[in-house]
């Protein structure tokens, strides 16, 4: 699993111009799944995004996480974070799980978040969505599995 995360103080997701996701503080998740990713990776990987560290203390250090700071995560699955544009000017995606694969562990992770005590909004699987956030900082991490 392949995630890209931002520390947002707002963030949102549209589908055919309806909001279906929408929070305040917290992480805009975007998240890709792979062949070899399996229950193990989404529940280690939730519990990674859970505890990060990645809001500001008192004295200005990235030390505090969502728990701390009362902050959500926004999760929108995206099969193009496993696209391969190294060959030509058309990405391959064959690095990329199936629907019916990543499905379920997108699934998976989004619990497991919850599990930890994370308020949890997502997209829609296999929509056509429009993501909107204000990155906080900028702060952007990758964690892969």
């Amino acid at each position: 699993m392949r995630a890209v995360i931002q520390r947002v103080s707002e963030a949102s997701v549209r589908v055919d111009g309806a909001l279906v996701g929408q929070i305040g503080r917290g992480f805009l998740v975007l998240l890709g799944i792979t062949h070899a990713d399996g229950e193990t990776e989404a529940v280690w990987l939730a519990k990674k995004v859970a505890g990060l560290r990645l809001f500001e203390d008192a004295d200005g250090k990235m030390n505090l996480g969502l728990a701390e700071v009362g902050g959500a995560v926004l999760a929108v699955s995206q099969f193009t974070l496993y696209g391969d544009a190294r060959k030509g000017r058309r990405p391959s995606f064959v690095e990329a799980a199936r629907p019916e694969q990543a499905q379920p562990l997108y699934e998976r992770f989004c619990a497991a978040l919850a599990g930890e005590g994370i308020e949890v909004a997502q997209g829609i699987f296999q929509a056509y969505m429009q993501v909107a956030l204000v990155n906080d900082g900028p702060v952007t991490l990758i964690v892969e599995t």
